[in-house]
């Protein structure tokens, strides 16, 4: 999917192009640009996944929620 941005009234490139890149952190082009730099093997990938899983769970474990006060 590609992203495009208008020219609105006034607006000058440097605004334009502040713009795109947001939109473009927005949709998380950034992050798999930079993931798909070089080639990641199958067990690295599933690697990465399971401790990225394991620090969720750790740390929803040390962060109590709280109760919202009525």
């Amino acid at each position: 999917m590609a992203i495009r941005v208008k020219a609105r009234n006034g607006e000058s490139a440097e605004q334009m192009l502040r713009r795109f890149k947001k939109l473009c952190e927005k949709e998380g082009l950034t992050k798999e640009i930079k993931r798909r730099q070089y080639f990641e093997k199958p067990s690295e990938r599933r690697r990465r996944a399971l401790r990225k899983s394991i620090q969720r769970s750790l740390r929803a474990k040390e962060t109590p929620r709280t109760t919202r006060k009525r």
